[in-house]
């Protein structure tokens, strides 16, 4: 059996551009505009899906697709630190930051600990996100480093270490234990080979 998993990064958001933890923020009109404009370079596929986010939802919407809200694709539940810029958290909780950067189970803002999501998505892949068949799922950019890490068999550690630029598809093609990995493609419009 051959699942084909498409991963989309949300558009560009107020949020995105500041470095600031997603505080519920649209997309930005041109970045809709532009996922507009790409929504026919989109494969057909049998389930689609998306984070539970205002970004998430937006973006797949402005591509197009009618995706059902998944709650296990949610990102990272920053607590407290909600709404607030990473260099505002790492001025007021140096440590905390640091802890939290350098340790998959750290907490320190209350929420999520990067283990805890890695373990949640992990759990949403072994199940709707291996079946056969072609998915599409808007997500958060930090689903894509937790599935990035699980199919590459990475440790929790490199979660960081995965860069995931807004409007981009990562793909995985393959099955249980052996998966193929495209990373970071530019999603464009037809007849846009630069995605700009």
């Amino acid at each position: 059996m051959t699942s084909r998993v498409t991963l989309i990064s949300p558009a560009i958001t107020p949020s995105l551009r500041r470095a600031r933890f997603d505080d519920g923020d649209s997309i930005e009109d041109g970045a809709a505009v532009r996922a507009g404009s790409a929504a026919l370079s989109l494969p057909a596929a049998a389930r689609v899906f998306a984070s539970p986010s205002v970004r998430c939802r937006e973006t797949a919407s402005a591509l197009g697709l009618d995706a059902s809200e998944d709650r296990e694709l949610a990102g990272l539940d920053v607590a407290r630190w909600r709404g607030r810029t990473l260099d505002e958290v790492g001025a007021a909780e140096p440590e905390a930051v640091a802890r939290w950067l350098a340790d998959p189970g750290a907490a320190p803002h209350g929420g999520e600990s990067v283990r805890e999501l890695c373990e949640r998505v992990t759990r949403w892949w072994e199940t709707t996100g291996s079946a056969e068949g072609r998915t599409l799922a808007v997500v958060e950019p930090e689903v894509v480093r937790a599935v990035v890490v699980h199919v590459l068999g990475a440790p929790e550690a490199a979660f960081w270490r995965v860069d995931v630029p807004p409007l981009t598809a990562t793909e995985c093609t393959g099955r249980s234990g052996r998966w193929n990995l495209r990373v970071g493609h530019i999603l464009a419009s037809p007849g846009d080979v630069s995605g700009r």
